[in-house]
């Protein structure tokens, strides 16, 4: 292909980012260390939090990394004014931040970190999501059957909250996904 200089690894256990790798049609293998901290300075804000978190989660990776492969390491936050929600705790935060979420416009923000032995590039690609105003038995019935304690916000766009809840999108609904792959493909090309 167009970028073959490179092997591509994906550092991420999440299978949403890998679907959506795959669905560039690239050959990719997925790199997994466990344990790998995402906390950050409390004094970053928006866009430098996840970009913090995929530098530091690409560092982590560095020893391992061959000549000949490029590493990408992400990491996705709902940044609802000025607070960062992760991913829940628990049923009960699951709960509680969809409705901080409920009747308001957040943004999801994910910062992409490219590694090589050689360089290091990073971006950051922002969508604003607009969710209705949910009722208690939605949220309750979302979280229940859905689980969403892998997904930052406690929610995944592309499952039943999405359909019923999300009122509009301005930007890239992969992006709500947890990968801005439009981006990526554009930074892969350039190399």
């Amino acid at each position: 292909m167009w970028f073959n200089k490179y092997k591509l690894v994906l550092a991420s256990n999440s299978p949403r980012r890998q679907e959506l790798l795959k669905g560039l049609g690239v050959d990719f293998k997925v790199r997994v260390l466990s344990d790998l901290e995402e906390s950050f300075p409390k004094k970053l804000q928006g866009e430098d939090i996840p970009l913090y978190i995929a530098r530091s989660k690409a560092q982590a990776y560095k020893a391992d990394i061959h000549t000949d492969e490029l590493l990408i390491t992400a990491d996705t936050i709902v940044w609802l004014d000025g607070d960062v929600l992760g991913k829940p705790e628990d049923r009960d935060d699951a709960i509680q931040m969809l409705h901080k979420l409920s009747g308001k416009t957040h943004q999801v923000i994910t910062g992409v970190c490219l590694t090589t032995t050689e360089w290091q590039k990073s971006f950051a690609v922002v969508t604003e999501v607009t969710f209705t105003i949910l009722t208690n038995e939605e949220i309750t019935y979302y979280v229940d059957q859905y689980q969403p304690m892998d997904k930052a916000g406690s929610y995944g766009i592309q499952e039943w909250i999405g359909f019923v809840g999300v009122e509009n999108i301005t930007g890239s609904f992969y992006n709500v996904m947890g990968l801005p792959i439009q981006r990526l493909y554009q930074e892969l090309k350039q190399i």
